[in-house]
């Protein structure tokens, strides 16, 4: 059986160069390098995990925790950073949390510790300080996706600016009757995305001196049919409709246009949707958003982690802004006279 030695041999450098370089710890000239890849590659060799994480103490996996796969957004960030560790020659182990409070506690107390997982990505959850002195204390690095940490890195967006903007768009065409069709209350939970965004919305209304009417701000659930029944009853009373929606999501906003469809509604003539993500079907949909690319979240987060894990950091932890644009498409227009 080809060993670490015969590798050495071949490419003319130690063993513990070899090492080095096949397990991207520690610093290799680019000529030795790639000398030990090309011998290791002639020879047929694989690098043994179990021996691998035995001589560095890395594991190569990352736990990432997400409150679930099953919506848009979330899917997104774990493709990305599945991808991203997969490029870098690590493992991911998923905790699908689905919501479940008891669920959460025992990854926290019990998974996250036992499992060998060099570092954490949690993905819109708002760790405590406990929580997260529990994973560090045991050197395992957190870079956060959805919102401030303390005492660890993150990558978010500001969901109050993001709404504002919408709606500030809204307004800017000429708008003064806009509904809004945010969450409800099963996503208040950690970094309360729901309510933030309704918040933004609400101030760039008074900021214009505009009316807010109780019954043109609804909740759902952040899913197409929820947008479909809620845009439903919003834009089914002809004498009180407004002439604008700003939905807290695309996949809300892509069942507000459907709902209108339904109801024989022009978009954007009769009624103009906006919405927030940047979902691949907006475009197919001509919808206006705010993008808030997920993917390039999750690639960010995956970088930031691995270099952590490489060179520990000796300044504070900070929250890094995430990239946003206002993508104006065919479903926003002024509204006719």
């Amino acid at each position: 059986m080809v060993g670490i030695k015969d590798v050495a041999r071949r490419a003319g450098v130690s063993t513990a160069t070899v090492s080095r370089a096949l397990s991207g710890n520690g610093r290799v000239s680019e000529g030795a390098s790639a000398r030990v890849l090309e011998a290791a590659k002639e020879l047929g060799f694989v690098v043994s995990s179990t021996a691998s994480s035995l001589a560095s103490g890395r594991h190569r996996n990352i736990g990432v925790m997400v409150p679930s796969v099953a919506r848009w957004y979330y899917s997104q960030i774990v493709d990305s950073v599945a991808a991203a560790l997969l490029q870098a020659g690590y493992d991911l182990t998923l905790y699908n949390l689905n919501e479940d409070a008891d669920l959460r506690e025992s990854i926290l107390s019990e998974f996250l510790l036992r499992r060998r997982c060099d570092g954490v990505i949690p993905v819109s959850l708002e760790l405590g300080r406990d929580e997260l002195d529990q994973l560090l204390s045991v050197g395992k690095p957190v870079v956060g996706i959805g919102g401030p940490l303390p005492g660890a890195e993150t990558y978010s967006v500001d969901d109050y600016e993001i709404a504002a903007l919408a709606t500030e768009h809204l307004i800017t065409l000429g708008h003064q009757r806009i509904a809004h069709i945010g969450g409800h209350e099963t996503f208040q939970t950690d970094f309360r995305i729901a309510g933030t965004r309704r918040h933004g919305y609400e101030s760039a209304l008074r900021s214009a001196g505009l009316q807010l009417l109780d019954s043109w701000r609804v909740t759902a659930d952040f899913t197409i049919q929820g947008g479909l029944a809620q845009a439903k009853q919003l834009l089914g009373h002809p004498y009180d409709r407004p002439t604008a929606v700003f939905c807290a999501s695309d996949e809300m906003a892509i069942g507000a246009i459907l709902a209108a469809r339904e109801l024989g509604l022009r978009v954007p003539q009769d009624v103009s949707i906006i919405g927030i993500d940047g979902h691949e079907l907006g475009e197919a949909l001509g919808l206006t958003t705010v993008a808030q690319f997920p993917q390039e979240q999750g690639e960010r987060t995956v970088g930031r982690l691995l270099q952590i894990l490489q060179d520990p950091p000796t300044l504070r932890p900070v929250n890094h802004a995430a990239r946003t644009t206002l993508i104006v498409r065919s479903s926003t227009a002024a509204p006719m006279a």
